[in-house]
């Protein structure tokens, strides 16, 4: 693998549309994903329900390869109601980290973030949701602080098995 520099991490720009489009198809996997794999034609990836300021991205210049930086993954950051009662709460809805961008900490350069993100916002906790077979991301959510605050035993159906939805939550200390 490739020596990359990560850029700061940085909200996501209109202009980011087609690589984080790109980026999300690529890295579509039953590991992570409920929906079904996407299908010509591809919708745009902002709209309404995901506009790019739920996004914080990080760039990465490919070091020796040379070239332009490019996005090496995203996080989704949102309140997780539009309720004022949990508006202290910010709630992890996606994470992607390029194939070519794995193993080089990009993920939980993007998970810390996401905490100060949700900080900066007012919020003083933070949840998510993660499928119970995905131990790559559960370790790492783990890892940063992050606890299984209940599961959803079966909640999804996918590639022919029962899946657990696990809930994971963590404080961020007083707003």
């Amino acid at each position: 693998m490739a020596v990359l520099t990560l850029r700061p991490v940085r909200t996501a720009a209109p202009a980011d549309d087609d690589q984080l489009a790109e980026l999300d198809r690529s890295t579509w996997s039953t590991l992570h994903a409920v929906l079904p794999k996407p299908v010509p034609p591809f919708d745009p990836f902002f709209g309404e329900r995901y506009p790019p300021q739920d996004f914080l991205v990080v760039e990465a210049d490919p070091g020796t390869e040379g070239g332009a930086p490019r996005i090496a993954g995203y996080i989704r950051l949102v309140p997780p109601t539009p309720l004022a009662a949990n508006a202290h709460v910010r709630q992890i809805r996606g994470l992607a980290v390029a194939t070519w961008a794995r193993g080089a900490g990009v993920g939980r350069t993007l998970v810390r973030a996401a905490c100060a993100e949700a900080r900066r916002q007012g919020a003083n906790r933070i949840t998510l949701r993660v499928l119970a077979h995905n131990d790559p991301a559960r370790a790492l959510y783990a890892s940063e602080g992050f606890a299984v605050e209940g599961v959803l035993p079966g909640e999804f159906f996918l590639n022919g098995r029962y899946v657990d939805d696990v809930c994971m939550g963590r404080s961020l200390g007083p707003a």
